[in-house]
């Protein structure tokens, strides 16, 4: 039977709803959408600048991930 694992860090958003950052299972790690969000102040980053809230995106992603033991190279689908 394989366990679900909630992956949660302060180096990214809390989520805004009822999920987590990433669920772990079988080996798989499973991320929630992410937003430009800054984690500490809660505001949006790069207002009308894609590229910033791009910048802001991964760098949470990659906290999550990071969170969870995996980094970026180890993405398989997005």
């Amino acid at each position: 039977m394989n366990r679900l694992k909630a992956i949660k860090t302060t180096e990214a958003p809390s989520p805004v709803g009822p999920y987590n950052q990433a669920i772990m299972v079988g080996g798989w790690l499973y991320c929630s959408g992410q937003i430009p969000l800054d984690p500490l102040s809660g505001d949006v980053v790069g207002e009308g600048d894609v590229a910033a809230q791009t910048q802001q995106v991964l760098k949470n992603l990659k906290a999550v991930l990071k969170a969870s033991g995996c980094e970026i190279s180890q993405v398989v689908k997005t």
